[in-house]
């Protein structure tokens, strides 16, 4: 496991502004936080709070109109597109609220895609049976549920064995009980591989399982605080 002092990201002073034909919008005020090794952090905060932002800025998705990004010391502000779609390739894997899977492939093949061109993956079935679905492989997206589709989605960014998993709204198209077992799919990758993880939610009861929360409102954190004792996904409702 790595030491939970291991700093993988540093942000300061990130601010991320839109030019909206006359109006500038500031997504992000000047954001300063960091992300350890081994730990889950739960984003919380409304919509149009700058979640999704800071998450596109970190995992190299999108850059920051000013202050710095840095990941294990590589300086993310000064990066060029192809050394950013290197780290994204590499480093950071995706999960989206929506699974972005291709409706003509099937599980273990969406997981493949990713496999061929990462740097060290898992094997793909290994990584589909790291989210329960060793008996899916080759059903397609069309016969598998919401939460199952999910769960692929969650075993195609984790089989490139990314440092950082970062996570938009997994649990937001899906009913409770089948966010709680997406939910917990993250939290066991988190545990027994220590994948760095950071999940935005506007679900307050989601930021029990974190070790640390982190609240955005109107592109700012306004509050950040850790949790004494990280709840399992299964003692969550909402």
């Amino acid at each position: 496991m790595s030491h939970p002092e291991e700093k993988v990201f540093q942000s300061s002073g990130i601010t991320k502004s839109y030019e909206m034909g006359e109006v500038s919008v500031h997504a992000l005020r000047g954001v300063d936080m960091e992300l350890y090794a081994g730990e889950l952090v739960v984003l919380l905060g409304p919509s149009g709070s700058g979640k999704s932002t800071l998450l596109n800025i970190l995992g190299g998705l999108d850059t920051a109109t000013s202050g710095q990004v840095s990941y294990k010391n590589k300086d993310l502000t000064k990066a060029s597109d192809r050394e950013l779609t290197e780290y994204r390739r590499f480093h950071v894997g995706f999960v989206f609220q929506f699974y972005n899977l291709i409706p003509s492939l099937t599980a273990i093949e969406n997981v493949s895609i990713v496999t061929e061109i990462a740097g060290d993956p898992m094997d793909p079935e290994e990584a589909l049976g790291r989210v329960g679905l060793a008996n899916r492989l080759h059903h397609f997206p069309s016969q598998l549920s919401g939460g199952e589709q999910q769960r692929v989605a969650i075993a195609r960014a984790v089989a490139k064995n990314p440092e950082v998993l970062l996570c938009d709204e997994p649990t937001g198209a899906l009913d409770s009980a089948t966010g709680i077992v997406v939910l917990e799919v993250l939290d066991r990758i988190n545990r027994e591989l220590g994948t760095a993880t950071v999940l935005i939610t506007h679900n307050a009861d989601i930021a029990d399982m974190a070790d640390r929360v982190i609240h955005l409102s109107d592109g700012l954190i306004s509050r950040m605080y850790r949790n004494e004792r990280r709840k399992s996904p299964k003692e969550l409702h909402w």
